[in-house]
């Protein structure tokens, strides 16, 4: 019987703890779905009139904070907006945009984070609210490890307007647990990041929580537990951070709930200050 090789290289240890990222506010310095509301509004996915009436609903919800009963009539009128909506065409769509409109958004300092905890030798995990099929091929860019977000029924090719899974709140903290069970992360020495209060569940069902340019409610929540509080400001496109590689990964792209009207609202705000700004740079006529 031959000797066992004393050169046999010995397997790594497997990986017991992660690092989970929100990605809007988070790991990009807007919506997920900012970036892809002009295409969409183009290719007739959206009017004008939907862009105004989402946008009157999530100015409200931003002045207003983080309120769980105006975020669940949002997602109910997210997810009717998005009903009939052909799921090929928004793959193509987003296919087409995805590294020229997104990868400028992605905070400098989150991809530093994110190479970070590679190195230490955690995964990495992106948790959103948004669609999965626009999460991944974002997670896919920034080459995370796994990524997990909302999912919305396809019937016959297109969105129904129900949800197989919401990825928002306390679910969020339901994916955590979830993958920690399939991976065999330990939670207590996991981290998690996050810019929103309504993402406390997650927060707290890590050993390490973060908070990234925090609302008012998560940063009077952080102060008062003494978690770590993340100031990121610098967007710069993860192609000169991350290999080519992964940003080569192919894309398979659809959208889930909370894409849409996010950047409907904005791309409607957008185009009304960038009209403001220029009246007000235009010589008076008087």
């Amino acid at each position: 019987m031959p000797a066992p090789d004393d050169n046999t290289e010995p397997r790594p240890a497997p990986t017991t703890s992660a690092a989970f990222f929100d990605l809007d506010k988070t790991i990009i310095a807007s919506s997920s779905a900012l970036a892809f509301s002009k295409p969409f509004l183009r290719q007739g996915l959206i009017n004008r009139r939907a862009a105004l009436k989402s946008a009157y609903a999530q100015l409200v919800f931003a002045l207003s904070g983080a309120d769980a009963d105006r975020t669940e009539r949002l997602r109910a009128e997210i997810s009717r907006m998005c009903a009939g909506w052909d799921a090929a065409q928004v793959k193509a769509i987003v296919n087409e945009t995805l590294h020229d409109v997104v990868a400028p958004l992605v905070y400098a300092e989150a991809t530093e984070l994110i190479e970070r905890h590679k190195a230490e030798g955690r995964d990495v995990i992106v948790l959103s609210a948004t669609g999965e099929e626009v999460v991944r091929p974002i997670a896919d860019m920034l080459g995370v490890t796994h990524s997990m977000g909302s999912r919305m029924k396809i019937v016959d090719g297109r969105y129904s307007g129900q949800l197989d899974f919401y990825c928002y709140g306390e679910y969020k903290a339901v994916a955590a647990r979830r993958l920690a069970a399939e991976h065999g992360y330990d939670l207590a020495e996991c981290h998690a990041y996050t810019d929103s209060s309504t993402d406390l569940p997650l927060l707290e069902v890590v050993g390490h929580p973060h908070v990234v340019n925090p609302d008012k409610a998560l940063r009077r929540i952080a102060q008062e537990r003494g978690w770590p509080v993340h100031t990121f400001t610098n967007p710069v496109s993860p192609r000169t951070r991350i290999p080519s590689s992964a940003t080569t990964t192919a894309v398979a792209v659809g959208l889930g709930v909370s894409a849409v009207a996010a950047g409907a609202t904005l791309f409607g705000l957008s185009r009304r200050r960038n009209k403001e700004s220029r009246h007000k740079e235009s010589p008076s006529r008087d």
